[in-house]
């Protein structure tokens, strides 16, 4: 591994990494800091501690790696995130509680394995952490945990202010476009490329990660306090959460947005439906339509898209229209209106 130079910066988001071998080992010599790695954590205390009272161990923040969400960070937004992440808190499951923070960064850099390309083609490159606890008796089983391996996954909160295509570069905090996360275009994967970090929270022990080497959950927003994708991706994974009364308004408001924007897919795949079942009974007569029913329901949107578009084409050859409804039949494509009834 070679440190890449630079200062950084943060992103939104919570991702949960799988700490390798080398990230999590320790003993009893590199679990005690050295006098460079002392001076820097008593920066962060009252009072200067002794070697002897602490417990220093490395942790894997985050990576340039495609995650199970589709996600990914760019090289810069790691430098800027390795100077976000100095001095933040541990905490477990992403509590807000004071009573469950655990351990404090104090030491932050980006290593980078030219050897190694990430699924993206770029070096794999990660953002690896030293973080410190005193030595206390209650600290006594989380120790013992992250010696075993017990205690590996982590997740961080930060917040990016850029999210973009892979593929086409369009901002996705404003929209979307219309290619789909993790299908290939050209030899390339899309995902959504994290950049242009502007604070990071926290960092986290969870249970099930989000990502394969770390675990993150993002919110593209910018702004501290909206975090309801994060909410619904820790909901999936079935972690427990507990909300605020703002953020159950917030949740509440983004389920009612996708409920309608589910009712207007509904109509949209119902009205494709039918085109596809006239037109098929017209090309392709020797099909039952219980059959044509079958294979509609079955199909994913954009099949279901395909084969009406190529079963009207064959509709219009075996059934001529006259060149006064061919233009009407233009027209009405050109205004968004694909119903043509013959």
């Amino acid at each position: 591994m070679s440190d890449l130079k630079g200062k950084g910066g943060i992103v939104i988001l919570t991702k949960s990494y799988v700490q390798n071998n080398e990230s999590t080992k320790t003993t009893k010599t590199d679990s005690a800091p050295d006098a460079a790695a002392l001076e820097k954590i008593n920066r962060f205390t009252r009072r200067n501690f002794s070697t002897d009272e602490l417990y220093v161990f490395p942790v894997i923040l985050c990576d340039n790696e495609i995650d199970r969400d589709g996600e990914r960070f760019s090289i810069p937004a790691l430098t800027k995130l390795a100077e976000l992440f100095l001095g933040k808190t541990g905490i477990f499951n992403h509590s807000g509680k004071a009573q469950d923070q655990t351990a404090r960064v104090f030491d932050c850099r980006v290593e980078s394995d030219p050897t190694r390309k990430t699924s993206a083609g770029e070096p794999y490159t990660r953002l690896k952490a030293a973080a410190y606890l005193p030595r206390t008796e209650k600290n006594a089983n989380l120790i013992a945990e992250l010696e075993s391996g017990i205690k590996k996954e982590v997740s961080v909160g930060c917040a990016v202010g850029s999210a973009v295509c892979s593929i086409c570069g369009a901002d996705l905090k404003s929209g979307s476009c219309g290619h789909e996360r993790g299908r290939s275009y050209d030899g390339r994967v899309c995902c959504a490329v994290l950049s242009d970090p502007t604070d990071a929270y926290e960092w986290s022990f969870v249970a099930v990660p989000s990502q394969r080497e770390a675990g993150v959950t993002k919110n593209y927003s910018g702004k501290e306090g909206t975090h309801t994708d994060d909410i619904l991706k820790a909901l999936r994974r079935g972690e427990e959460v507990t909300l605020t009364r703002g953020q159950a308004a917030q949740l509440a408001e983004k389920l009612t947005a996708l409920e309608r924007e589910a009712a207007c897919g509904r109509a949209y795949r119902g009205e494709l439906t039918k085109q596809f079942l006239r037109n098929a009974a017209l090309s392709k007569p020797e099909i039952p339509s219980d059959t044509l029913r079958r294979a509609a329901d079955a199909m994913e949107l954009e099949d279901l898209k395909c084969f009406a578009a190529a079963f009207r084409r064959g509709a219009d050859r075996l059934v001529p229209l006259s060149p006064q409804l061919a233009g009407t039949k233009r027209q009405a494509a050109d205004n968004g209106n694909s119903d043509f009834k013959i």
